[in-house]
């Protein structure tokens, strides 16, 4: 695996080192050794699917409030999508910034996305999905969201949004929540 930090502390790009022949191709996606080499000492408790059946779906941003913050190893099994980390993190220097990478079922790339992160993704193709691994479970009382659109992070979608749902489209804005100024609720 060949890991490459993104401009966010701790958000890394993976991508797979494939042995292949004429059948295919081989690829370790998960060594418990090569990621604590590089400080990600996560230890998963769920994995999770996710299926867009159509073209410009978009699910998040996505994250829970501490002490239920979550570490996730995003993998796009399907299709593809443009998936996107946002730093939440007030004492980073990158705060508020987000960085994004195409994943798809053919380029078999993942993204570690740190606790303090934000997570989102919009389908590139139809009948996209994506696996991931998580940190932490599902805990409902400390999941939330931030919005999508929202100028305090100037994300730079590729496509236009075209579903999305009425959870997703109505997170507040950062600057609204509390949040945005440092806090924590």
């Amino acid at each position: 695996m060949r890991f490459k930090e993104t401009r966010l502390r701790g958000v890394y790009r993976i991508e797979l080192d494939k042995i292949g022949d004429d059948r295919g191709f081989f690829a370790r996606s998960w060594c418990k050794r090569e990621f604590e080499e590089q400080g990600l000492t996560a230890q998963w408790v769920q994995a999770n699917i996710g299926r867009s059946t159509g073209t410009g779906t978009l699910r998040g941003m996505h994250y829970q409030r501490a002490p239920w913050e979550e570490v996730k190893l995003v993998r796009c099994t399907k299709g593809a999508v443009y998936d996107v980390a946002v730093d939440l993190r007030p004492s980073s220097a990158s705060y508020r910034q987000w960085v994004a990478a195409e994943l798809t079922a053919d380029n078999h790339t993942m993204l570690y996305v740190p606790e303090g992160c934000a997570h989102g993704y919009l389908t590139l193709e139809d009948d996209s999905e994506i696996m991931y691994f998580t940190s932490q479970f599902y805990t409902p009382e400390a999941a939330t969201g931030a919005g999508y659109d929202d100028p305090a992070f100037g994300i730079e979608w590729p496509a236009r949004v075209e579903i999305i749902s009425e959870q997703d489209a109505g997170w507040p804005r950062w600057a609204a929540t509390g949040e945005g100024k440092g806090q924590t609720q």
